[in-house]
C-alpha cells in the first residue's frame, strides 16, 4: 500500500464485505440452532470450514513447523479463546433472544475498540471519529429500544460475546504479521475442538441432507467472513473499520425479510439510516 489512506480504505471495503458474510452466518446459524445443539453446529461448521481451508493450510512445506513458529503465541491463544467464545456466546444468545437483539449487543463492540485502541494499540483517535461512533450507536438504540431485552441469559451471553468480539477486533490489529490463513485456522481449530469437547452431550441426529447443506454452507461463509475481517484489521486502523460493523444491522434487515419474513418498521430504517451516516464519515475521515 502507498499511503495510509489506501490502507484505510481497503480495509474499509473488505470490513463491509465481511459483515454482510457474517449476516449470512448469523441467519444461517439461528436457523440450524432451533434444531441443533450450539457445540454440535460449531463443530460441524468447524469440520466444513476447516475442510474447505485445506489447499491453504497444506500449500507449501513445513507447515507444522510454520504454525509452531507464529509470532506472539500468547496473543495468538488468547485470540483462539476469544474467538471460540464469542463464537459460543452468539448462538447462546440468539437461542434465547431475536437475531436483532443480539446483533444490538454486538454493535456494541466497535464501542471497546476505538476506546482501546489509543492504549493498546497506539493508534490515535479524533474527536470526530468519536462522535460518528456515538451517532452510530444511537442509531443501534432507535432500532432496537422498542424489543431490546437487557435481561435473563440470552442478554448474559450476548455482553460476554460482544466484549470477547473486541478482543478479537484488537488482538488481530495486533498480530497482523501473522499470515490471514493461519490466524483464521487457529480460532477455527479451537471452536471445533471445543464443540468436539461439548457436542455430546446435546447431539441431535441431522434430520435431512438440507440440514447438511446448510452446515456445510455455514462454514463456507464463516470461513469468508473471518478472512474479509482478519484482512480489514491488518489493512486499516482498528478505530477506522470497527465502527464499520454497524453495516451488519442494515444486512441483517435484508436477511430477515428475506428469509424469515421480517418487514422493517420505522425505527429500523430511521436507525439504518444513522447506521450508514456513522460508517460513511469515519470512511471520509
Amino acid at each position: 500500500m502507498k499511503s495510509g489512506l489506501t490502507g484505510n480504505m481497503a480495509g474499509a471495503l473488505l470490513m463491509l464485505l465481511g459483515m454482510a458474510a457474517f449476516a449470512g452466518n448469523d441467519a444461517i446459524g439461528k436457523w440450524l440452532v432451533a434444531d441443533y445443539g450450539v457445540a454440535q453446529v460449531i463443530l460441524l461448521r468447524s469440520l466444513a470450514a476447516l475442510l474447505i481451508m485445506a489447499p491453504l493450510i497444506l500449500r507449501g512445506d513445513r507447515v507444522v513447523a510454520r504454525l509452531r513458529s507464529a509470532p506472539r503465541p500468547g496473543l495468538q491463544a488468547l485470540r483462539a479463546v476469544c474467538a471460540t467464545a464469542e463464537v459460543f456466546c452468539f448462538y447462546f444468545a440468539v437461542y434465547y433472544m431475536p437475531l436483532a437483539d443480539v446483533m444490538a449487543f454486538w454493535m456494541a463492540a466497535p464501542i471497546y475498540v476505538v476506546a482501546i485502541s489509543p492504549f493498546l494499540l497506539g493508534e490515535r483517535v479524533g474527536k470526530r471519529t468519536w462522535m460518528a461512533v456515538a451517532v452510530g450507536f444511537v442509531g443501534v438504540l432507535i432500532l432496537l429500544a422498542p424489543s431490546l431485552q437487557l435481561s435473563g441469559p440470552g442478554a448474559f451471553f450476548a455482553l460476554l460475546g460482544t466484549a470477547a468480539f473486541a478482543g478479537i477486533m484488537i488482538l488481530g490489529r495486533s498480530l497482523r504479521e501473522t499470515a490471514d490463513r493461519d490466524l483464521v485456522l487457529f480460532q477455527l481449530a479451537a471452536a471445533g475442538l471445543a464443540g468436539l469437547v461439548f457436542a455430546p452431550f446435546d447431539w441431535q441426529p441431522l434430520r435431512s441432507g438440507g440440514d447438511l447443506a446448510l452446515l456445510f454452507l455455514l462454514g463456507v461463509v464463516a470461513t469468508a467472513a473471518h478472512m474479509l475481517v482478519t484482512r480489514a484489521l491488518k489493512l486499516a486502523d482498528a478505530s477506522v473499520v470497527a465502527p464499520l460493523q454497524y453495516s451488519l444491522l442494515v444486512w441483517g434487515a435484508a436477511f430477515g425479510f428475506l428469509i424469515f419474513g421480517d418487514v422493517p418498521a420505522p425505527a429500523m430504517l430511521i436507525g439504518a439510516a444513522l447506521i450508514v451516516a456513522s460508517g460513511l464519515i469515519v470512511l471520509r475521515r
